[in-house]
Protein backbone atom coordinates (compact mmCIF):
# COMPACT_ATOMS: atom_id res chain seq x y z
CA UNK A 1 0.00 0.00 0.00
CA UNK A 2 1.07 3.47 -0.75
CA UNK A 3 0.15 5.08 2.22
CA UNK A 4 1.32 8.48 0.75
CA UNK A 5 -0.52 7.98 -2.27
CA UNK A 6 -3.00 7.36 -1.01
CA UNK A 7 -3.06 10.93 1.65
CA UNK A 8 -2.56 13.33 -1.64
CA UNK A 9 -5.50 11.88 -3.56
CA UNK A 10 -7.32 12.10 -0.17
CA UNK A 11 -6.26 15.62 -0.06
CA UNK A 12 -6.66 16.50 -3.52
CA UNK A 13 -10.06 15.35 -3.14
CA UNK A 14 -11.13 16.76 0.19
CA UNK A 15 -9.62 20.86 -1.05
CA UNK A 16 -10.89 19.98 -4.60
CA UNK A 17 -14.92 19.26 -2.97
CA UNK A 18 -14.57 22.50 -0.44
CA UNK A 19 -13.43 24.92 -3.62
CA UNK A 20 -16.28 23.71 -6.11
CA UNK A 21 -18.87 23.49 -2.93
CA UNK A 22 -19.48 27.49 -3.48
CA UNK A 23 -18.78 27.59 -6.76
CA UNK A 24 -21.06 24.88 -7.45
CA UNK A 25 -24.07 26.82 -5.54
CA UNK A 26 -23.31 30.09 -7.07
CA UNK A 27 -23.17 28.37 -10.90
CA UNK A 28 -26.17 25.48 -9.86
CA UNK A 29 -28.44 28.17 -8.79
CA UNK A 30 -27.52 31.26 -10.97
CA UNK A 31 -28.15 28.66 -13.65
CA UNK A 32 -31.10 27.33 -12.43
CA UNK A 33 -33.24 30.72 -11.69
CA UNK A 34 -31.42 33.20 -14.65
CA UNK A 35 -32.63 33.88 -18.13
CA UNK A 36 -29.51 35.15 -19.58
CA UNK A 37 -27.90 35.89 -22.93
CA UNK A 38 -25.17 32.96 -23.67
CA UNK A 39 -26.69 30.78 -20.51
CA UNK A 40 -27.14 27.69 -23.24
CA UNK A 41 -22.98 28.72 -24.42
CA UNK A 42 -21.83 28.41 -20.60
CA UNK A 43 -24.13 25.32 -19.92
CA UNK A 44 -22.05 23.82 -23.28
CA UNK A 45 -18.56 24.95 -21.43
CA UNK A 46 -19.04 23.99 -18.13
CA UNK A 47 -20.24 20.52 -19.44
CA UNK A 48 -17.49 19.86 -21.72
CA UNK A 49 -14.94 17.91 -19.25
CA UNK A 50 -17.58 15.04 -19.57
CA UNK A 51 -16.83 14.40 -22.88
CA UNK A 52 -13.50 15.28 -23.76
CA UNK A 53 -11.25 12.46 -23.35
CA UNK A 54 -9.38 12.96 -19.97
CA UNK A 55 -5.66 13.12 -22.07
CA UNK A 56 -6.87 16.23 -24.10
CA UNK A 57 -8.28 18.20 -21.19
CA UNK A 58 -5.38 17.67 -19.38
CA UNK A 59 -2.91 18.84 -22.08
CA UNK A 60 -4.83 21.99 -23.03
CA UNK A 61 -4.55 22.47 -19.08
CA UNK A 62 -0.78 21.72 -19.32
CA UNK A 63 -0.24 24.34 -21.86
CA UNK A 64 -2.62 26.92 -19.88
CA UNK A 65 -0.17 26.17 -16.96
CA UNK A 66 3.14 26.26 -18.65
CA UNK A 67 5.75 28.80 -17.85
CA UNK A 68 4.88 30.43 -21.68
CA UNK A 69 1.39 30.94 -20.87
CA UNK A 70 0.23 34.08 -18.90
CA UNK A 71 -0.76 32.34 -16.50
CA UNK A 72 1.82 29.77 -15.68
CA UNK A 73 4.37 32.57 -16.49
CA UNK A 74 2.33 35.07 -13.33
CA UNK A 75 1.98 32.34 -10.82
CA UNK A 76 6.26 31.73 -11.73
CA UNK A 77 6.91 34.94 -11.10
CA UNK A 78 4.55 35.49 -7.75
CA UNK A 79 5.73 32.02 -6.34
CA UNK A 80 9.14 31.39 -7.78
CA UNK A 81 8.51 28.09 -9.30
CA UNK A 82 6.45 26.66 -11.84
CA UNK A 83 2.57 25.68 -11.30
CA UNK A 84 2.52 22.52 -13.80
CA UNK A 85 3.75 19.29 -12.13
CA UNK A 86 2.71 20.71 -8.58
CA UNK A 87 0.01 19.97 -6.11
CA UNK A 88 -1.44 22.99 -6.53
CA UNK A 89 -1.52 22.90 -10.13
CA UNK A 90 -3.29 19.42 -9.71
CA UNK A 91 -5.82 20.80 -7.70
CA UNK A 92 -6.56 23.80 -10.05
CA UNK A 93 -7.10 20.90 -12.66
CA UNK A 94 -9.16 18.89 -10.63
CA UNK A 95 -11.46 21.79 -10.36
CA UNK A 96 -11.92 22.30 -13.87
CA UNK A 97 -12.51 18.72 -14.75
CA UNK A 98 -14.61 17.90 -12.06
CA UNK A 99 -17.33 21.40 -12.92
CA UNK A 100 -19.48 19.82 -14.29
CA UNK A 101 -19.85 16.62 -11.78
CA UNK A 102 -20.33 19.74 -8.79
CA UNK A 103 -22.21 22.04 -10.83
CA UNK A 104 -24.93 19.59 -12.72
CA UNK A 105 -26.93 17.87 -9.78
CA UNK A 106 -26.97 21.30 -7.80
CA UNK A 107 -27.97 23.01 -10.75
CA UNK A 108 -31.26 20.14 -11.31
CA UNK A 109 -31.88 20.38 -7.16
CA UNK A 110 -32.62 24.26 -7.01
CA UNK A 111 -34.80 24.19 -10.40
CA UNK A 112 -36.58 21.44 -8.18
CA UNK A 113 -37.44 24.10 -5.90
CA UNK A 114 -41.10 25.55 -6.43
CA UNK A 115 -41.01 29.19 -7.90
CA UNK A 116 -43.35 30.14 -5.59
CA UNK A 117 -41.70 29.01 -2.29
CA UNK A 118 -39.09 31.71 -3.40
CA UNK A 119 -41.42 34.46 -4.14
CA UNK A 120 -43.13 33.76 -0.55
CA UNK A 121 -39.71 34.54 0.95
CA UNK A 122 -39.32 37.20 -0.81
CA UNK A 123 -42.99 38.60 0.68
CA UNK A 124 -41.95 37.76 4.00
CA UNK A 125 -38.82 40.36 3.27
CA UNK A 126 -36.28 37.85 3.52
CA UNK A 127 -33.00 39.04 1.48
CA UNK A 128 -31.87 36.81 -1.91
CA UNK A 129 -29.08 35.93 0.78
CA UNK A 130 -31.59 34.85 3.78
CA UNK A 131 -33.75 33.11 1.26
CA UNK A 132 -30.58 31.21 -0.17
CA UNK A 133 -29.58 29.96 2.92
CA UNK A 134 -32.41 29.28 5.06
CA UNK A 135 -34.57 27.81 2.59
CA UNK A 136 -33.08 27.16 -0.66
CA UNK A 137 -30.05 25.46 0.47
CA UNK A 138 -31.89 23.14 2.84
CA UNK A 139 -34.41 21.99 0.27
CA UNK A 140 -31.30 21.66 -2.87
CA UNK A 141 -29.52 20.02 -0.08
CA UNK A 142 -29.81 16.13 -1.20
CA UNK A 143 -28.43 17.81 -4.76
CA UNK A 144 -25.77 19.55 -3.51
CA UNK A 145 -24.48 17.05 -1.27
CA UNK A 146 -24.47 14.17 -4.04
CA UNK A 147 -22.58 17.03 -6.40
CA UNK A 148 -20.01 17.19 -3.66
CA UNK A 149 -19.95 13.01 -3.10
CA UNK A 150 -19.43 12.79 -6.79
CA UNK A 151 -16.80 15.14 -7.02
CA UNK A 152 -14.73 13.48 -4.07
CA UNK A 153 -15.18 9.68 -5.80
CA UNK A 154 -14.25 11.57 -8.84
CA UNK A 155 -11.23 12.82 -8.38
CA UNK A 156 -9.87 9.76 -6.33
CA UNK A 157 -10.64 7.59 -9.64
CA UNK A 158 -8.98 10.07 -12.14
CA UNK A 159 -5.92 9.04 -14.15
CA UNK A 160 -5.78 10.78 -17.31
CA UNK A 161 -5.76 14.69 -16.27
CA UNK A 162 -3.71 13.92 -12.63
CA UNK A 163 -1.25 12.30 -15.10
CA UNK A 164 -0.91 15.04 -17.72
CA UNK A 165 -0.96 18.30 -15.43
CA UNK A 166 0.80 16.85 -12.44
CA UNK A 167 3.07 14.07 -13.95
CA UNK A 168 4.51 10.91 -11.79
CA UNK A 169 6.05 12.96 -8.69
CA UNK A 170 5.84 11.06 -5.27
CA UNK A 171 4.58 12.73 -2.53
CA UNK A 172 3.73 16.04 -5.11
CA UNK A 173 1.61 14.55 -7.59
CA UNK A 174 1.38 10.90 -7.35
CA UNK A 175 -2.29 9.76 -6.75
CA UNK A 176 -3.45 6.58 -5.87
CA UNK A 177 -4.73 6.30 -9.63
CA UNK A 178 -1.27 6.57 -10.51
CA UNK A 179 0.10 4.70 -7.71
CA UNK A 180 -2.16 1.87 -9.16
CA UNK A 181 -0.78 1.81 -12.92
CA UNK A 182 2.71 1.88 -11.85
CA UNK A 183 2.04 -1.28 -9.96
CA UNK A 184 0.46 -2.87 -12.72
CA UNK A 185 3.32 -1.87 -15.35
CA UNK A 186 5.70 -3.64 -13.01
CA UNK A 187 3.44 -6.35 -12.43
CA UNK A 188 2.86 -5.94 -9.18
CA UNK A 189 -0.66 -7.37 -9.05
CA UNK A 190 -1.31 -7.55 -5.45
CA UNK A 191 -0.30 -4.16 -4.73
CA UNK A 192 -2.57 -2.96 -6.82
CA UNK A 193 -5.51 -4.97 -6.19
CA UNK A 194 -4.53 -3.92 -2.57
CA UNK A 195 -4.72 -0.05 -3.35
CA UNK A 196 -7.42 -0.68 -6.16
CA UNK A 197 -9.79 -2.39 -2.90
CA UNK A 198 -8.73 1.02 -0.88
CA UNK A 199 -10.08 3.35 -3.63
CA UNK A 200 -13.13 1.38 -3.49
CA UNK A 201 -13.77 1.30 0.04
CA UNK A 202 -13.58 4.44 0.08
CA UNK A 203 -15.57 5.69 -2.36
CA UNK A 204 -18.52 3.00 -1.03
CA UNK A 205 -17.66 5.16 2.36
CA UNK A 206 -18.18 8.46 0.80
CA UNK A 207 -21.57 7.41 -0.98
CA UNK A 208 -23.42 5.43 1.98
CA UNK A 209 -22.47 8.49 3.92
CA UNK A 210 -24.32 10.33 1.82
CA UNK A 211 -27.13 8.48 1.39
CA UNK A 212 -27.27 7.93 5.18
CA UNK A 213 -27.13 12.27 5.42
CA UNK A 214 -29.85 12.90 3.08
CA UNK A 215 -32.04 10.03 4.78
CA UNK A 216 -31.23 11.62 8.64
CA UNK A 217 -32.10 15.16 7.20
CA UNK A 218 -35.64 13.66 5.56
CA UNK A 219 -36.16 12.23 8.50
CA UNK A 220 -35.90 15.15 10.59
CA UNK A 221 -37.74 17.00 8.70
CA UNK A 222 -40.75 14.70 8.10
Amino acid sequence: MDWTALSLSLRLAFWTMVILFPIGILFGRMLAWSRFSGKGLVEVLLALPLVLPPTVLGYYLLVAMGGQSTLGGLYTRLMGRPLAFTFEGLLVASVIFNLPFAIQPMQRAFEGIPKDVIEAAACCGLSRWRTLWRIEMPLAWPGILGGLVITFAHTLGEFGVVLMVGGNIPGETKTMAIAIYDRVQGFDNSSAGVMSLALLLVSIGAIGLSYAATAWRKGRHA
